[in-house]
């Protein structure tokens, strides 16, 4: 399984918090790419909710400020 942020997005508008099955049924409904539904179902379910996309990868950017160099540095 791996995440890009690209493949991640795809999640934003899901309906959190959602289980595995919910997620991979919005995924199939929303037409995301199928990278995004074979990641779901590798998920190891434990019939928990997830609250938000960083529940599935720990990484994800919180803030759009991780990808954007500092314009006053240089």
């Amino acid at each position: 399984m791996y995440w890009t942020l690209e493949l991640a997005t795809k999640l934003e508008d899901a309906p959190w918090p959602a289980t595995k099955e919910e997620l991979i049924d919005f995924a199939i409904r929303s037409g995301a790419p199928m990278e995004v539904i074979e990641n779901l179902q590798e998920i190891e379910d434990e019939g928990e909710a997830y609250e938000s996309i960083e529940d599935l990868w720990p990484d994800y950017p919180s803030t759009d400020d991780d990808f954007f160099f500092d314009a006053e540095e240089y």
